[in-house]
């Protein structure tokens, strides 16, 4: 792309937006203003990056996290000055609690505007206290050579720390003088006559940005004091992995190699790839509810695969063992909220299971099989398994036979009916728990997706269309509440591509409240907790010029969702009642962890005693 010598703004602003495209930007999300008109210009007008205008800053900032997470690659975000920038706030927390790469481009006021009430200035240094990886302000723009140079290495190095070590966003406040506007200025044209643009951007090229500390020598792992305990267990998290099938081949290899049990959080794609792991157990919540199985099921040792599950039941069980607890987390960050007997492995699961390949364990990388290793289980694996087996038979027979609208059977039907390697877009509060608790494991490599670094309700339905963007057929599983809270997302609609179905809960309210202490205390709990809505989704569809079906059975939806469609966005909306939900999840779940004490008791006896 040719720069843009026609003042000094255009031209500061087009080698900003050239250096980060040599770089490796494809996308960058424009918001609307004026003191932002230069960097606007520049991006919009470049004819290798995509440049996509969204009106309302915090859904922009969530679409565009939604695009990195999912291409691992960041995506530039320009706004005005003044509060437009505080509307990036919640999802630069998000991105830096989940390791998400973005770049925000900040316009401000130059320094003798600030402090003298001229009119949309903010103070905007370190607009985002610590949450960025790096933040720096950029010099006022000048065109002399040594300037240039200074914009093009800050932007280098901008690029480079949304990145390496960990990936996260990245604060560049850019103040700008006027005229703010492409007007020519005669006196740039002898800098456009000289300028070698070649020799500028010589060295200005993709690098590949790895952790180089992830690989871990074979010593450097406890493997003896793993392969001695028959009683461990593997705990895996939520995931988005880059290559969620070696992710998956390599948590197999572990727990082939050491015969435990892998307990698979719902937001991991372990669930969905189930014949790489003969060990994989998905009922973990619902047996953990019963303080025998608890007892009859403590391990020895614990590997834990990145952050905890979502599950309370599980988190507070593993509070309470005081047993080691080895946490494999390439990041710097501490993942152990229990504060346990833990010991950081700064490595990836791929890592080790290329470590466990050079050591020369009972099983490679390349050599799993969707069956269990030769060698016998151990008692407590077999328990595991066994009562996995009978859980998910009994989950099966209650949920076939759940006819009415249930909240809970969304999870599970989605979990049986989407097409082949859907990305699933979760919502937090019930469709997250949901998903752990009902999620059913099989082979339909669904992607799941989801916003858990801050757990908020935050830019839902921004998030998930960042996801879909130029990408395959895709769903959102969400209630009314963080849908409602986010429906300035579909403004992205007539600059989007992709297909997204939002499988919509509307329970008119929040459901997730009705499982905890505070719903026994009316009042305030409906009016302050619950919060009812009374919004008409078909007519808020309609406003936005999105398609919206009111789903009335289960067949009505399974028909809907597979196939899918090529492109738009639609709204299945599920009537469900808030009260009546509750009550089931609360039965039910009691009686199967009821039901499963007997069942694993008289296995694990058997097994003592043959």
């Amino acid at each position: 792309m040719p720069l843009d010598f026609r003042n000094t703004n255009t031209l500061w602003a087009s080698i900003l937006a050239e250096t980060l495209h040599r770089l490796g930007l494809q996308t960058a999300i424009i918001c609307p203003g004026s003191r932002s008109a230069s960097l606007a210009v520049a991006f919009a007008q470049h004819p290798h990056i995509e440049s996509i205008p969204i009106l309302d800053e915090r859904s922009a900032a969530f679409f565009a996290l939604g695009l990195a997470r999912r291409s691992s690659i960041p995506v530039a975000l320009i706004c005005t000055s003044g509060t437009a920038g505080a509307n990036f706030y919640p999802a630069v927390i998000e991105a830096q609690e989940s390791h998400v790469p973005l770049l925000l481009l900040t316009a401000d006021r130059p320094p003798e505007l600030r402090h003298c009430h001229a009119g949309q200035a903010i103070d905007q240094i370190h607009l985002y206290g610590t949450y960025p990886n790096w933040y720096t302000e950029l010099a006022l723009p000048e065109t002399n050579p040594p300037l240039l140079a200074y914009l093009r290495q800050t932007i280098v190095q901008a690029w480079e720390r949304s990145q390496f070590p960990v990936p996260g966003p990245v604060h560049l406040n850019i103040p700008l003088r006027e005229p703010l506007e492409p007007i020519p200025d005669p006196t740039l044209d002898p800098i456009a006559r000289q300028f070698d643009e070649a020799q500028f951007f010589q060295m200005v090229k993709p690098r590949s940005l790895t952790v180089g500390n992830a690989q871990l020598p074979p010593d450097a792992l406890p493997l003896q004091t793993w392969l001695s305990c028959d009683r461990g267990l593997i705990v895996a998290g939520p995931a988005i992995p880059h290559d969620a099938v070696v992710y998956c081949k390599a948590i197999a290899q572990l727990s082939q190699t050491l015969g435990w049990p892998v307990l698979a959080e719902g937001l991991s794609p372990l669930r969905n790839h189930v014949a790489l792991n003969p060990h994989l157990i998905s009922t973990y919540d619902i047996a953990l509810r019963n303080p025998d199985v608890t007892a009859q099921l403590q391990p020895a040792q614990i590997i834990r695969i990145g952050e905890l599950p979502t599950s309370k039941t599980l988190r507070q069980w593993l509070q309470t063992l005081p047993i080691p607890q080895w946490i494999v987390e390439p990041s710097d960050r501490n993942v152990d909220p229990l504060h346990s007997h833990s010991v950081h492995l700064r490595t990836s699961i791929e890592a080790i299971a290329e470590c466990l390949k050079q050591s020369g364990d009972r099983v490679t990388l390349e050599a799993i099989a969707p069956t269990p290793s030769p060698s016998s289980p151990s008692p407590y694996l077999k328990s595991w398994l066994d009562l996995e087996t009978r859980l998910q038979k009994s989950l099966h027979r209650t949920l076939s036979a759940t006819q009415p609208l249930r909240e809970s059977k969304v999870a599970w039907l989605l979990s049986q009916t989407l097409p082949l390697g859907t990305p699933l877009f979760i919502a937090n509060s019930m469709p997250v728990r949901d998903v752990e608790l009902f999620w059913q494991p099989g082979n339909l490599n669904v992607q799941p997706y989801f916003n858990r670094g801050a757990n908020g309700i935050d830019g839902t339905l921004s998030s998930a269309l960042g996801m879909v963007h130029r990408h395959r057929s895709s769903v959102l599983l969400t209630g009314d509440l963080s849908l409602l809270h986010d429906t300035n997302g579909f403004l992205i609609r007539p600059h989007w591509q992709g297909h997204l179905t939002v499988v919509l809960i509307n329970n008119a309210g929040g459901g997730i409240f009705g499982m905890l202490p505070i719903a026994q205390f009316e009042p305030p709990f409906e009016t302050f907790f619950a919060t009812p809505q009374q919004a008409d989704f078909a007519e808020l569809c309609a406003a936005y010029g999105v398609e919206h079906i009111q789903i009335q059975s289960w067949e009505a939806l399974e028909t809907l969702l597979n196939p899918l469609p090529a492109e738009g966005i639609r709204v299945l909306e599920i009537g469900c009642d808030r009260a009546l939900d509750a009550e089931w999840r609360r039965e039910t779940l009691h009686r199967l962890s009821v039901e499963s004490f007997y069942d694993i008791v008289s296995e694990t006896n058997n097994a003592a005693n043959g």
